[in-house]
């Protein structure tokens, strides 16, 4: 017998644990997914979610699975937020109103004392964008239009290039072949995707090697762009800053173009209107001598065709509770409803605004 619980964090990421149980009710296996991030060496992520789902049926205290992973950095969850899930799951979910705070990581490791102050509503942060940028000087390119498969593969292996020093950092724009759903690296397809629909739509259905949530893609009404930068670039960077790090440059163009464009959440970028886009990022250890790498890509939506959207994605309820719209549909706020400019111009300008800003 099957049974599944989630959780969203106030503010955060949702996570979802799937419980196979015996005739008697007893767990014996479960699953963990979501649209969380998680930080780190490939194979130390996977042992520790596994050692996580493990714990779980166990009874064994979560924290001590995280604090035995000094090295991964979970982002949007914490030990609290899993638990949570996994009691759901049960039907057994304790009282939460105990003000028990979750083990997450939340900083890279070697993140500086006084990383609070890193904020990108600071001079602090914004010096610190300059500087990382310009000494950056990222090679800035358009890209060849590839499909939704071949785009996550060029992701994976442009930064594994830069990873082992074989290619420079690079900023690439990069355009959709064809409809796709992009599925986040921690996610759960069957719980993100109405498979028949998807297929009935045209769409591709694929999944990235980061995390975060569910993208929906139409060619001609999506904005994409991949930083693969050396890892030193967001060292001693709070996670959370570094998304911003490295997106500043999108939101001061956006501005730039009479948006009132803004961060929001871990990794959104959004306006009063509602969300404009998302990013998501990885980090690859070194390899060859490199000095490692980040992967960094974001898509921003300039048009998008909602109802077509709401068909064909999955939402959980349970992610829109702390929302003041209580629907995906509504909360999404495309480009194009506050611009007369074209998606050519829009894209034309963004990548012109990079090349001249840091280069």
């Amino acid at each position: 017998m099957a049974m599944r619980g989630e959780y969203k964090t106030p503010g955060g990421k949702l996570v979802g644990v799937e419980v196979v149980t015996d005739e008697s009710g007893r767990p014996v296996t479960c699953t963990i997914d979501g649209d969380f991030f998680v930080l780190g060496d490939d194979a130390a992520i996977r042992s520790m979610l596994s050692d996580l789902e493990k714990a779980l049926v166990s009874g064994r205290a979560l924290a001590d699975v995280i604090d035995s992973y000094p090295s991964v950095a979970l982002v949007g969850v914490d030990d609290v937020a899993i638990s949570t899930a996994y009691q759901r799951a049960l039907r057994t979910e304790k009282n939460s109103s105990s003000g028990e705070t979750g083990r997450s990581i939340c900083a890279n490791v070697g993140a500086v004392d006084d990383s609070d102050i890193l904020t990108s509503n600071n001079d602090a942060f914004h010096q610190l964008h300059k500087k990382r940028w310009k000494s950056l000087h990222p090679l800035v390119l358009h890209d060849v239009i590839r499909t939704p498969a071949e785009q996550m593969t060029t992701d994976e292996d442009w930064a594994r290039q830069v990873a082992a020093g074989r290619r420079p950092a690079t900023l690439r724009f990069w355009s959709w072949g064809d409809p796709a759903v992009v599925i986040g690296r921690f996610q759960s397809i069957e719980r993100e995707v109405d498979l028949k629909a998807a297929k009935r739509e045209g769409f591709d259905v694929v999944r990235r090697s980061t995390g975060g949530g569910a993208m929906f893609i139409e060619p001609g009404k999506a904005i994409t762009y991949s930083l693969y930068a050396p890892k030193g670039f967001v060292d001693s960077v709070p996670i959370g800053e570094s998304f911003r790090l490295c997106d500043q440059w999108v939101i001061d163009a956006l501005r730039s173009l009479g948006i009132d464009a803004f961060f929001s959440g871990t990794n959104d970028i959004a306006c009063a209107q509602g969300k404009i886009g998302g990013a998501a990022q990885r980090l690859f250890a070194p390899v060859e001598g490199g000095p490692g790498a980040l992967l960094h890509h974001a898509t921003l939506a300039y048009d998008i065709d909602a109802r077509k959207m709401g068909r064909v994605l999955k939402t959980s309820p349970e992610k829109l509770y702390d929302k003041s719209v209580k629907s995906a549909v509504k909360r999404v706020a495309p480009i194009v409803r506050q611009t007369d400019m074209t998606f050519e111009v829009v894209s034309s300008y963004l990548e012109t605004y990079a090349k001249l800003s840091y280069n």
